[in-house]
């Protein structure tokens, strides 16, 4: 008997609606976290997936379903940036589809020695995969400036000088090294704000995005796809922070488009023909009943594309 959910993904039938999994397809479900896009495609249609996630313990729970479904299930640990060499091994050069659901999940956000999450006190890591720095690491090192900027920029959180000089200072007495001792920081140095949001909300958001280079891996996976995706291949990406939605928004849209746009900086590139093709002109938003079920949902956003027959475009230098 298969195992329940821990739960259910957000604009799951939406994303399958995008997708259209069809027999003998190969799809990537590039963020496999608890499984369930990876669970929904399998039973879709009679066809293959191959999932990714950088979380070793997203991997490690991925095992029961490949047993479930011999040779139609992979699961590999890895980055989806990464997406193109993770499946070279496999003998697989073009896919189907590809699914993202950006961000931090549910079952990391729900498990406090992750460090994701300021509502329970964890270690102060915030890491998705084994390496790198850590959260702790950033806020005890980076100079106020370059915190400001950060909290700033990958936060839009209009106080972060304030936040910033707060962390400073409770640092100089000893190092940070907890979630909920950052999060009263923050909450001390931000004013509350209406429509239940956290203060710590948008700090913790900025930490997270840099510590998992979440922004750049976003970039590597748009081309990524660009190159992977058959022609007749779907791309459904759910965000949930308005910088990765803009990324998305911006790449499709370019090209979807008849060609690159000139700049003063650089001439006119020879004209490309589109090699997507829009099939969301507004992005997809979860409806009453799904944001009912589960109000993390709020933010999301899906936009979706179909990829086209023209070459890869040329990217600057």
């Amino acid at each position: 008997m298969t195992p329940a959910l821990p739960h259910t993904p957000v604009l799951l039938a939406e994303v399958l609606a995008a997708l259209q999994p069809h027999a003998a397809g190969r799809y990537v479900d590039g963020t496999f976290g608890a499984g369930g896009y990876s669970r929904a495609l399998l039973a879709a249609a009679p066809c293959r997936v191959i999932a990714i996630d950088r979380d070793p313990a997203a991997v490690a729970e991925g095992g029961a379903l490949m047993r479930e479904h011999p040779g139609r299930f992979t699961v590999i640990e890895g980055r989806f940036g990464d997406m193109e060499s993770l499946l070279a091994p496999l003998g697989i050069s073009a896919v189907d589809g590809i699914a993202l659901d950006l961000g931090v999940s549910s079952p990391q956000l729900d498990q406090p020695e992750r460090g994701f999450s300021f509502r329970a006190d964890g270690p102060l890591d915030m890491r998705m995969g084994r390496e790198g720095a850590t959260a702790a690491d950033l806020v005890n090192t980076l100079s106020e400036s370059a915190l400001a900027n950060l909290i700033y920029i990958y936060g839009e959180e209009r106080f972060a000088r304030r936040v910033a000089r707060a962390i400073v200072a409770a640092r100089r007495e000893a190092p940070l090294t907890r979630t909920a001792e950052l999060a009263r920081i923050v909450r001390a140095a931000v004013p509350a704000s209406g429509g239940g949001i956290d203060p710590a909300t948008r700090t913790f958001q900025a930490l997270r995005l840099e510590v998992n280079d979440e922004l750049g891996e976003l970039e590597r996976a748009l081309l990524a796809a660009e190159r992977l995706l058959a022609p007749g291949g779907r791309l459904a990406i759910v965000s949930f922070h308005s910088l990765e939605d803009r990324k998305v928004k911006d790449f499709l849209r370019e090209r979807s488009e008849a060609a690159p746009k000139a700049s003063r900086h650089r001439p006119a590139l020879p004209a490309a023909a589109p090699s997507f093709k829009l099939l969301t002109r507004k992005p997809v938003t979860p409806g009453a009943a799904e944001l009912e079920r589960n109000p993390r949902a709020r933010s999301a956003r899906l936009r979706a594309a179909e990829r086209t027959a023209a070459p890869v475009w040329e990217t600057a230098a």
